[in-house]
């Protein structure tokens, strides 16, 4: 797939959560913007001290929409953060991509471990056709494990919700809280570190392949995890976030 840059003009933006805001791109002009679900955009943003580039995975669900939808994390004295929450539509960006191979593979596995931190989910709503059309033409399941500090930092969690009502049996959405349990929390919502659910799965290195998304510490005990239970190592694939200001 051919790396291309283009301008991206903004047509909506909100906030999702009280630190992410989505903002959603028209796609470029003049051809079809094609992407593999999982992969990501980086944003060119003209700043007086320099040019800064920032990298954020494509949130949209290929299933039609032609938009380009990302999530940014709010970085306290951020540089690209206060260019991109204050961006207005019909203002424009310069882009490039897509980069990246933190995809779906045609691994036929029966289990899928997909584990996220904060906007580190996105890739995984992008996934959700294709794990939809995995789980209905073949055996398996997939666990789908979020981290964020509170209930209101989630993300996308609708569209996971909706998942786990058409695959009651073969789709799980579990959370993790690392602030605190909210009085009225549901049987998938825990108090922690997302990496510390990971043990209740029983991984098994015959079945399972991991997916890690978010942040580096999560991300590194996770893996050192998997390898304790003999992972190979293309069987653990992952995408670090780091922030940047």
């Amino acid at each position: 797939m051919a790396i291309k840059q283009f301008e991206l003009v903004l047509s909506g933006g909100e906030m999702i959560t009280p630190r992410v805001r989505e903002l959603v791109f028209d796609p470029p002009s003049g051809d079809d913007f094609k992407f593999v679900a999982g992969q990501f955009v980086t944003l060119h943003l003209e700043h007086p001290e320099k040019l800064l580039r920032r990298s954020y995975s494509i949130a949209t669900i290929p299933n039609g929409d032609p938009s380009i939808r990302v999530a940014v994390a709010e970085v306290e004295g951020g540089r690209a953060t206060g260019i991109l929450f204050t961006l207005q539509p019909g203002e424009s960006v310069h882009a490039s991509g897509p980069f990246g191979r933190f995809v779906l593979r045609d691994d036929n596995q029966p289990r899928y471990l997909l584990v996220a931190t904060g906007t580190g989910v996105t890739p995984y709503r992008a996934f959700l056709p294709e794990l939809e059309r995995r789980l209905s033409e073949h055996s398996c399941t997939v666990e789908l494990l979020l981290g964020v500090r509170r209930r209101e930092e989630l993300l996308y969690v609708d569209d996971f919700l909706t998942m786990t009502k058409k695959f009651p049996d073969t789709f799980r959405f579990h959370v993790a809280y690392s602030r605190k349990l909210p009085e009225d929390a549901q049987p998938w919502e825990h108090k922690g570190y997302v990496q510390s659910l990971l043990a209740d799965l029983e991984a098994d290195a015959m079945q399972d392949i991991a997916y890690l998304c978010g942040n580096p510490e999560m991300i590194d005990e996770a893996a050192t995890y998997f390898a304790s239970l003999e992972f190979p190592v293309a069987n653990v694939r992952r995408e670090k976030y780091i922030s940047s200001n």
